[in-house]
């Protein structure tokens, strides 16, 4: 008990330290005001103690830029978060957005000598016993962990991926943090408790804590490899288990080349366009028929081997679409490409979740529009991502709320079509996914799947008349003991809360003031205390200045005198 108490003490010691430093850097960046307005505690800094070049030069970016440098400078799990935002159009204005996805999750490599220590701890055995060769020097060091070539003691040739020591922990604290000044950013700022940033950053928590066991992306990659065991353009890395723990994943290591480099490609004679081709195919078949995709399909985790066949890498994020969802996406997208704002608005307010009905001829008419700003130029200038992106914005603009794995799998699509048109320019991935859609569009007519899904319905609806009269004898019972409850929650007054305790703060800092000037000057005409003690008037008057000076730059820098 007595251990465990100081465990927490330390914890919380902690938990102050990075929180003031997470303030002292949204200061530093100049997002003062936001602080404020969320009700972050102020962490008062000296002007004449400040670097006024570093400064000056800080002042010249504009906030995107200031947001993306504070983010970097705060770490890893800020540089994740902030990547997240940047695929949350709805969260954020553009020009945030585009710059946040600038964040690159790249650091300096942890020494090997750690590496070493981490590989040793995981597997209980020295690195000589598991392995002939570890190459010191890493293919890649990223926030959360680095990777590095080896070769196992039976011949095959690996790479080894090691966690960051300390990283669990690290990303803990921050994560607490996060969920705190969410917390305030919904109760705070208005429009943002439409969007939920909590369960944004719970979301983020619980895709992060998968990231970080490595257990769960090597189960990642089993599922991958089972549900395209019949795909025969398709290679999925094998893992090695009796070298693998939840902070250490040891794969086989693929020698081919990264999808977008187009040079390479020619000389290996692989063929660029069929590659788009089997590269869509493959991302519509993670989508549309198995709801479990790669929720990262950037070239450097999309490599080509001999005879066009694609491997992809790194499954530590991966995402989840059920099959109501699935077929609900599938009448959005099939509504865009046949331009009906009715089957799209349909679409929409199926997929999304609100605090209130939204106005339906409101969404409608945006939706309208929208197709008649974007569908009626050359196919060639369209781009699906940035298409299905400015469409959510339209909901966002309506206080829907769409769920997390939509955003996930907008992504992998954005980066896909990114990928395949730098591949093949003329590549169309809205004409490649009409077959898939098609086809999940006539499943759900088959009679085993109609007959389910009546089934389901039965079974639900019997449950619920079940249920019913024993919930509403209890809420009869609550209501006559007096347990009932009705909330209220008052919006629109915190700016004015926060004001007030400025205030009654300034009132109270002036009278200490003006008391130390008082007693000061008391001081100084005594002359008893002026003989024994000379400098305690003079010290009190210059502690008065101090703070008289503290008081006024405070109010400066608040615009008000």
């Amino acid at each position: 008990m007595f251990f465990s108490g100081f465990k927490k003490l330390g914890r919380t010691i902690q938990h102050a330290q990075r929180f003031r430093h997470i303030v002292n850097i949204f200061l530093k960046y100049g997002f003062r005001d936001l602080t404020q307005r969320i009700g972050l505690p102020q962490v008062h800094r000296i002007p004449f103690l400040q670097d006024r070049d570093k400064q000056a030069a800080i002042a010249k970016l504009s906030p995107p830029e200031r947001l993306r440098r504070a983010c970097e400078e705060l770490g890893p799990t800020f540089i994740k978060l902030g990547q997240l935002f940047a695929s949350r159009t709805q969260l954020l204005p553009k020009e945030f957005t585009d710059e946040l996805a600038k964040l690159q999750d790249e650091v300096e490599p942890i020494p090997f000598s750690e590496v070493k220590r981490v590989i040793e701890d995981e597997l209980g055995q020295t690195l000589q016993e598991v392995f002939i060769q570890v190459d010191e020097k890493p293919l890649g060091a990223a926030s959360m962990a680095q990777v590095h070539r080896a070769v196992l003691n039976n011949g095959d040739k690996v790479v080894v991926k090691v966690q960051r020591p300390g990283i669990q922990s690290i990303a803990a604290i921050d994560l607490e943090i996060m969920q705190q000044i969410a917390w305030m950013m919904e109760r705070h700022l208005e429009g943002w408790d439409v969007q939920k940033p909590t369960a944004v950053v719970e979301e983020f928590s619980k895709s992060l804590e998968k990231e970080i066991d490595f257990t769960r992306e090597a189960a990642h990659l089993e599922r991958f490899a089972w549900q395209f065991q019949e795909e025969e353009t398709i290679y999925i890395p094998k893992v090695y288990y009796h070298a693998s723990t939840s902070r250490l994943l040891t794969m086989e290591y693929i020698d081919a080349i990264k999808a977008s480099r187009l040079d390479q490609l020619d000389e290996a004679q692989l063929d660029p366009i069929e590659i788009a081709r089997r590269i869509s195919d493959l991302v519509m078949k993670q989508i549309f028929e198995h709801g479990f995709f790669h929720a990262d399909p950037h070239p450097g985790n999309i490599h080509i081997m001999p005879g066009n066949r694609i491997c992809f890498l790194d499954f530590g994020l991966m995402g989840f679409l059920d099959i109501r969802t699935r077929e609900t996406f599938v009448d959005l997208v099939w509504g865009i490409a046949r331009r009906n704002e009715i089957s799209v608005t349909n679409a929409l307010l199926k997929l999304a979740s609100s605090d209130s009905e939204p106005s339906r001829e409101g969404l409608e008419s945006g939706v309208a529009d929208f197709m008649h700003q974007h569908f009626y130029r050359p196919a060639g200038e369209m781009q699906f991502g940035k298409l299905v992106t400015e469409l959510f914005d339209l909901t966002n603009q309506n206080r829907l709320r769409m769920p997390p794995d939509l955003f996930i799998m907008l992504k992998a699509l954005s980066l896909t079509e990114e990928l395949v048109r730098h591949l093949n320019p003329k590549h169309n991935l809205v004409e490649q996914a009409e077959p898939f859609m098609r086809n999940a569009r006539m499943a759900r007519l088959r009679p085993k799947r109609f007959l389910g899904s009546m089934l389901e319905f039965s079974r639900d609806f019997s449950e619920l008349a079940r249920e019913f009269p024993a919930e509403l004898r209890r809420i009869m019972s609550q209501i006559k003991t007096g347990e009932a409850r009705i909330n209220f929650r008052h919006q629109g007054l915190e700016p004015a809360i926060n004001s007030a305790e400025r205030i009654s703060n300034r009132i109270s800092y002036s009278m200490v003031l003006v008391a130390m000037i008082i007693g000061s000057a008391l001081i100084v005409q005594s002359p008893t205390v002026n003989e024994q003690y000379p400098y305690v008037g003079l010290g009190g008057f210059v502690i008065s200045a101090v703070m008289a000076l503290w008081l006024l730059i405070s109010i400066m820098r608040h615009g008000r005198m």
